[in-house]
């Protein structure tokens, strides 16, 4: 089978239940060759039989290893993948003391979630800024044949795939926006959660593994810009600060002006009304406490 390339495509393996039986009632059977057996070998050779004694030890030691082989336990949310010759049989999820034909083979797989946190790595987002990122990722087996057949080391590549979709995510999208216009690693945590994991689900869907939870553990500028992108940051917040400052100030300036206007508290003209706007708006965006200045002559001396 080939791709739209022409190229050979990858086979998938697809999980199906297997044909096993319960094992207790195996266990019952070898109790019964574990009594049985004895008890007539020891009968044929009390009653001269030496033969039959001979053959009967034979087929009850034959009976008792073809019975014993064939014993597994399945705990809760476990699973196992049965081989016959490399052919793949089917799988068992049946928990409690199972038994199948001793020439079976037998492959555990875990179906518990997994909860993997990921090492750091530096990453560019999408203004090129080197930044470092971290993941927590809860994942588990969905297809025991596909994890077992259709990559080579499923935990490997897990990891492998972690890291490339951490890698994938980062430089999507820039690590910070002050002006609050762009989605942001930073300022949208969760809505890039959702979208790590999708991207996560679509990765490791060749392996049958499925991701249940995830999300960002460590997220910081690197060390090498560390220090600029902190001082850019601070410049930037006091910009904003002082920008809503000044906006208040205006504003409070304004309301002033014209409530002395509508009450008839003192007529300015326009230098006077010019030097007040200027008093109050050191007044209200200086930084230190206002000293009061009484004023005996005029403004003109």
């Amino acid at each position: 089978m080939t791709d739209v390339t022409g190229t050979p495509a990858l086979r998938q393996s697809s999980e199906a239940p297997a044909s096993t039986m319960s094992g207790y009632v195996m266990l019952f059977l070898l109790l019964l060759v574990m009594i049985g057996a004895p008890l007539l070998t020891i009968w044929f050779g009390m009653s001269g039989y030496d033969a039959g004694a001979g053959v009967t030890g034979l087929i009850g030691a034959i009976s008792f290893v073809f019975i014993a082989i064939g014993f597994y336990l399945l705990q809760p949310n476990q699973a196992v993948v049965l081989t016959l010759f490399g052919s793949y049989q089917g799988t068992d999820r049946a928990t409690g003391l199972r038994w199948t034909w001793p020439w079976i083979g037998k492959k555990k797989v875990s179906v518990r979630a997994n909860n993997i946190i990921s090492d750091k790595i530096k990453v560019n987002d999408l203004r090129g800024n080197p930044i470092e990122m971290a993941a927590q990722v809860v994942w588990r087996v969905t297809d025991s044949a596909q994890a077992l057949f259709d990559v080579d080391d499923y935990k490997a590549f897990v990891m492998v795939q972690i890291e490339a979709a951490v890698r994938t995510i980062g430089s999507r999208y820039p690590y910070d926006d002050f002006e609050h216009l762009e989605v942001t690693l930073r300022g949208n945590h969760d809505q890039v959660g959702v979208e790590l994991r999708q991207e996560l689900i679509a990765r490791l869907k060749v392996a049958g593994i499925t991701v249940d939870e995830c999300g960002f553990t460590h997220l910081a500028y690197a060390q090498e810009i560390a220090g600029a992108m902190l001082r850019r940051q601070q410049a930037q917040a006091v910009v904003a600060a002082r920008k809503t400052l000044v906006e208040g100030a205006v504003g409070m300036v304004e309301m002033a002006l014209e409530m002395l206007s509508e009450k008839n508290v003192v007529h300015l003209d326009d230098e006077r009304r010019a030097a007040m706007v200027s008093n109050l708006m050191v007044v209200l965006c200086g930084e230190r406490d206002t000293q009061p200045v009484v004023n005996t002559g005029s403004l003109y001396q």
